[in-house]
């Protein structure tokens, strides 16, 4: 039983890679063993797992894409793709996303991705610094992009889909005024699983027009 008292571990020495060796690697993946030390000088062993498509000359394996559509006399909507994916063994609503070409910048692979999965064309409003996804497991690292549309221009009137081969993908458009709604509405409908970075982002709308969280008194 751990003695109480302060929940931090003194610091005798800085967190480091050691060691690095590949257990496995396939195609797509590879599954790593990393050695490192702890702030206490302690050797650890570490399990991990790492693309091997990462290209050379980009900052991060892949790109997200928020799309927002824009259109006369519409309400902006947000624009999504589902697919199945085998690791989860169910369909997943996402942002458009993909990995990003050897030299090809965020940007352009974001405009790249958005026009494969969905058949629109977008411009660069912003996109973020590299971003890690799941840093207990993986280094795999994406930029965000947002990306908006122009829907009344004759390009993105009826948008046409450009999808690899072996990319099977449905596009699905939700208003951004009440997205969080609206995607639990279809995952009750549809038993989806939704992507993380989809989610925040609706939550993140939704908590940007709720009213401040009211802090209750603390009773004595």
């Amino acid at each position: 039983m751990e003695q109480e008292g302060s929940s931090e571990a003194p610091k005798s020495a800085q967190e480091a890679i050691i060691k690095e060796q590949t257990i496995t690697e396939r195609k797509w993946v590879k599954l790593d063993e990393t050695i490192y030390l702890d702030p206490t000088g302690k050797t650890r062993v570490w399990e991990s797992v790492k693309r091997t498509t990462r290209r050379e000359g980009v900052s991060a394996d892949g790109v997200a894409v928020i799309p927002v559509l824009q259109r006369t006399l519409h309400y902006d909507c947000v624009v999504l793709v589902k697919q199945f994916r085998p690791p989860m063994g169910a369909y997943c609503l996402e942002f458009p996303a993909g990995l990003i070409d050897s030299n090809e910048t965020p940007e352009s692979a974001a405009l790249r991705e958005l026009e494969e999965e969905t058949g629109y064309k977008g411009d660069i409003l912003e996109c973020s610094p590299a971003l890690c996804l799941d840093p207990g497991l993986t280094n795999c690292s994406s930029h965000i992009a947002t990306v908006t549309i122009n829907g009344d221009i004759p390009a993105n009137l009826k948008p046409k889909q450009k999808p690899e081969e072996g990319e099977f993908v449905e596009v699905v458009t939700l208003p951004k005024n009440d997205l969080l709604q609206r995607i639990e509405e279809l995952v009750a409908e549809e038993h989806l699983i939704v992507d993380a970075k989809l989610y925040a982002y609706a939550l993140a709308l939704r908590h940007a027009t709720d009213k401040p969280f009211q802090v209750p008194f603390m009773k004595f």
